[in-house]
């Protein structure tokens, strides 16, 4: 029998990387979504490999993402971290944006801690606000559809706490000891690229959402099906309501400067997690 084609390129770019990390087994993977790339920069001691080296890898098209592997210690433990993730929305296929979770699945991580750019739905979220994410409603295509890949976890995997209430709990003591305030919700994901009409934000909170993206959970779902613990943490970059003033206009370099802007604060309580654990 022929080894699944998907195994071979996940295969070909772990070793890949692995080669490059002399032995060292990562303890955390971090994906870093729009304008989140600077948590990278406190990466000490860091091997940075562009996915453009990686065997297989996609390179990553989206506003306020470098595109890069990176290695090295953070929190006093070994981490990979992504500068920049892939999105169904740049035309990959879910297997594509989802690789490199599974790369990390096979390096070795124990816990898997994802950031994103999100719009507040939630008429209480300003800009600029860290939400924590408690669970998500996806409306992406699940990355999991198509032959099982058994040696990552069974065809139908339990998504009863996709965000580990462990993990959730340790953020808001930490973020209380630091004086920053948190505050939590749910995640809905659509596929993008355009912004969401002001009849889609009513919706989405009417459902129950309180932020706003087209990333994350399809990593997500990869992470737990290979029984990955999972962080989630949503910036807060725009207000996603539909009360606009007429000449409103939704703006990708504004979500990068919002982002930014509250990076500091979301680095600090990763790394001061990744310490803890």
């Amino acid at each position: 029998m022929n080894m699944d084609h998907r195994l071979e390129k996940i295969m070909a770019a772990s070793d890949y990387i692995a080669a490059r990390l002399d032995g060292r087994k990562p303890f955390a993977g971090i994906v870093l979504g729009s304008g989140l790339g600077k948590l990278a920069d406190r990466i000490e001691d860091p091997v940075v490999i562009p996915y453009s080296d990686i065997p297989g890898f996609p390179v990553s098209t989206a506003l306020g993402h470098k595109g890069n592997f990176i290695a090295g210690y953070l929190g006093g433990k070994y981490v990979v971290a992504m500068q920049g993730r892939f999105h169904y929305y740049e035309g990959y296929s879910m297997d594509l944006v989802t690789l490199p979770i599974r790369v990390m699945k096979v390096l070795g991580i124990r816990y898997l801690f994802v950031s994103n750019a999100a719009g507040g739905v939630n008429f209480d979220f300003k800009v600029g606000d860290l939400m924590v994410i408690t669970d998500h409603i996806n409306h992406l295509p699940n990355p999991l559809v198509g032959p099982n890949m058994a040696d990552f976890g069974p065809r139908f995997p339990d998504m009863t706490r996709p965000y580990d209430p462990g993990l959730r709990r340790m953020a808001f003591e930490i973020a209380a000891g630091l004086g920053y305030e948190l505050k939590s919700g749910v995640y809905f994901a659509g596929t993008g690229p355009s912004y969401e009409t002001p009849a889609e934000y009513k919706y989405f909170r009417l459902i129950g959402a309180d932020a706003v993206g087209m990333s994350t959970i399809p990593e997500v779902i990869v992470a737990r099906h290979s029984d990955i613990p999972v962080f989630g943490m949503s910036v807060i970059t725009n207000e996603a309501h539909d009360d606009y003033a007429e000449d409103y206009v939704n703006d990708g370099a504004d979500v990068i400067k919002a982002a930014d802007a509250a990076a500091d604060k979301m680095t600090a309580l990763f790394t001061k997690i990744i310490e803890r654990l």
